[in-house]
């Protein structure tokens, strides 16, 4: 299994590299950041651009890969996305991890002056959003117009031609989503039922997320592809608490995943209050016991 940890986005550059640049020496697989204009709980707070910070985490860190949690179509346009993406992947020499997500109800949602919608015009547009972006980082010249999004003579480099797009990490909970997975992710990512923050805990958590799990594979399955083809990420510590509560409970919430099915388990960094509010020696300890020197990737 490999192991990832978000960093919200939530502190000046100088203490924040310093924190990227830890979660790298000590062995962790992956680190994140949300993508997000203004967050639930930090309304009141500062939260600086997801972009910029993995930029500058591309440019102070060597191995782990940096991803972002997640791009929706509530803000960003497939193709101004598909540059910053290619730009900061050249930076960081491959590493980004790409999340994709349909847009919850909210703030993001709705400062652009966007109508509100429904779950189903939400899934219509995330099709719309993953399949151009696709599109752009894949074969560079696209010419379409959708009810979505158009993108109009887009002759698109250095993408193009020049190697694997990074890869996308598609949230998702129903059977659209899972769809748009099978045919476009490298990584299924979930955190549990969808906007729903009554935090339980694992053990309470696991029959629905083996439920998820059998939804994945029958979309590949339905797809032609091989779903062992496919990385599992959970996002934990929102609807699924109680992981980094101590060393064994970590150590204990990794095997029972890694047995559910799960190739990857992402925690938030703990902090000195809610949310995600914990002890970073846990952090320090489960990498002193299972990835202090192990490969990044």
């Amino acid at each position: 299994m490999r192991h990832g940890v978000v960093l919200l986005p939530e502190h000046e550059w100088k203490a924040a590299a310093e924190r990227w640049r830890t979660a790298e020496q000590l062995g962790y697989h992956h680190a994140w950041t949300y993508d997000h204009l203004m967050w639930r709980w930090f309304a009141d707070r500062r939260w600086y651009g997801s972009v910029p910070t993995l930029t500058a985490a591309a440019v102070v860190t060597d191995r782990i890969g940096l991803g972002m949690l997640v791009a929706t179509p509530n803000f960003r346009h497939p193709v101004v996305l598909a540059k910053d993406l290619a730009s900061v992947d050249d930076i960081a020499e491959g590493r980004l991890i790409c999340g994709l997500g349909s847009g919850a109800p909210g703030h993001d949602g709705g400062v652009l002056g966007g109508p509100a919608l429904g779950p189903g015009e939400r899934a219509d547009r995330f099709a719309a959003f993953v399949e151009l972006l696709d599109a752009v980082l894949v074969d560079g010249d696209v010419d379409r117009t959708t009810p979505w999004y158009a993108a109009h003579g887009v002759t698109f480099h250095p993408r193009a031609g020049y190697g694997p797009r990074p890869p996308f990490a598609v949230a998702a909970a129903g059977p659209r989503g899972m769809a748009l997975t099978a045919r476009f992710g490298q990584y299924w990512i979930t955190s549990g039922p969808p906007n729903d923050f009554r935090t339980r805990s694992l053990r309470e958590a696991l029959p629905g997320l083996r439920e998820q799990l059998r939804g994945v594979d029958a979309a590949c399955e339905r797809a032609g592809r091989d779903p062992a083809t496919l990385r599992r990420l959970l996002v934990a510590d929102a609807a699924v608490g109680g992981i980094t509560a101590s060393l064994s409970a970590y150590e204990d919430a990794a095997g029972e995943l890694e047995a559910a099915g799960f190739t990857d388990l992402v925690v938030h960094w703990p902090r000195p209050d809610q949310p995600y509010q914990g002890d970073e020696q846990v952090l320090f300890d489960f990498a002193a016991e299972h990835l202090a020197g192990g490969p990044c990737a």
